[in-house]
């Protein structure tokens, strides 16, 4: 194999920190060399994942006070606070270069991370599946996926973190779960600047980086440029990235789009399960499911499944032996994969949902007609230090 060429970007608008890997990965052809992308961003923000809802998830009206854009990427996980005292780290390698496994992905990413971390003096090891923990504290989380001919794995170098503006963009039900969420990011979540006293300088963290990823790889790591075509891809993934219709997309139907009469009702459900927080919407119709929209910050490969199980829920009866049967046809017949998250999780999760509403008891005054939002055929899986879990 060739040299993996290297992008090192610095800082770039916010945006553009995000549609940077999804462009190059879309624009992958046979002479494009595999790549290593650095950068941070000029400007903070909120960054949510593929399969969550953004108006659930967070503090829109916060975040638009603030001044921070909210950007939905093709990564899953959850809503993170970003700013420029991350370095992100973006591969996009051809399709067979990476492993094949998951699991070996995330490991074969996350190594010359830890290894950095070490060569500072912070004892940080690889929490599987897809984190970096010192003493117990998250420093650092992946994200993997598959944009058009591209293999992505992302991660980041965390010299510091504002816990107090992360525990403000997300949504929380109460001031009094707001103190909790700050308390426990405090308590869960760490940085260089944390262990070490002192936020390292950025330019040596980049350099000691690159190294061992040249050493794990066993690849030669050469400054390169964007080629033509990724420039066009790249204002492309702008326009997109940056749209309202991306932004506030759900996977499936709208809520605020249901129109509730005799016969018809609307109910709101949600399962943790080992691998993130499913939400499920289902709207019911004669007894019937007419319509389901699914969300969360799990992970799904390729992204396309959760369209699958929404589709395959509609006509079901409200039978779990029904739903569980469906869901685990679409897993097999797509090949789905979604670490520590089952299609008995999803199930649970549309059965919590006919269960939290009966007929008769949904408030028809405020919903309309439903809607539906096309998934991407993208693969995508989650991860970053302090996503919301």
């Amino acid at each position: 194999m060739g040299a993996v060429r290297l992008l090192d970007l610095g800082l770039l608008p916010s945006l553009r920190s995000q549609s940077i890997y999804h462009a190059v990965a879309h624009a992958t052809a046979d002479d494009t060399p595999d790549t290593l992308i650095l950068t941070s961003p000029m400007d903070p923000y909120v960054c949510i994942g593929f399969h969550q809802d953004a108006e659930r998830e967070v503090d829109l009206d916060f975040c638009q006070g603030r001044g921070l854009p909210v950007y939905r990427r093709m990564v899953g996980g959850g809503a993170v606070y970003l700013d420029s005292r991350q370095i992100f780290t973006q591969w996009v390698f051809h399709h067979g270069v990476l492993p094949a496994s998951l699991d070996a992905r995330f490991e074969l990413h996350i190594r010359p991370l830890v290894e950095t971390h070490r060569a500072f003096g912070i004892d940080a090891y690889h929490r599987p599946l897809n984190d970096i923990h010192v003493k117990g504290r998250k420093i650092g989380g992946t994200g993997a996926a598959t944009i058009g001919q591209g293999d992505v794995v992302v991660g980041s170098l965390m010299l510091d973190f504002d816990t107090d503006v992360m525990s403000r963009v997300l949504r929380v039900d109460s001031e009094k779960m707001r103190d909790k969420l700050y308390r426990s990011l405090r308590e869960y979540v760490t940085s260089m600047a944390r262990e070490l006293g002192r936020a390292p300088d950025q330019g040596e963290v980049k350099a000691v980086y690159l190294r061992k990823c040249r050493d794990i790889l066993r690849r030669e790591i050469v400054p390169g440029q964007l080629l033509p075509r990724e420039e066009l891809e790249l204002r492309r993934w702008d326009r997109l990235l940056a749209s309202r219709s991306w932004l506030h997309r759900t996977g499936g139907m709208s809520r605020a789009r249901v129109k509730v009469r005799e016969g018809v009702w609307l109910s709101e459900g949600r399962h943790k399960a080992p691998g993130g927080l499913i939400h499920a919407v289902v709207c019911v119709r004669d007894g019937r499911i007419d319509d389901l929209a699914l969300s969360g910050d799990f992970t799904m490969l390729p992204a396309s499944g959760i369209a699958l199980l929404e589709r395959a829920g509609r006509g079901l009866d409200l039978d779990r032996k029904a739903i569980l049967g469906r869901f685990e046809q679409v897993y097999h017949a797509a090949r789905l994969e979604s670490p520590l998250v089952t299609p008995g999780d999803f199930a649970d999760a549309v059965m919590g949902a006919l269960e939290a509403d009966r007929p008769g008891t949904a408030d028809a005054s405020r919903v309309n007609d439903p809607g539906t939002t096309r998934s991407s055929d993208s693969r995508v899986a989650d991860g970053h230090p302090s996503e919301r879990r």
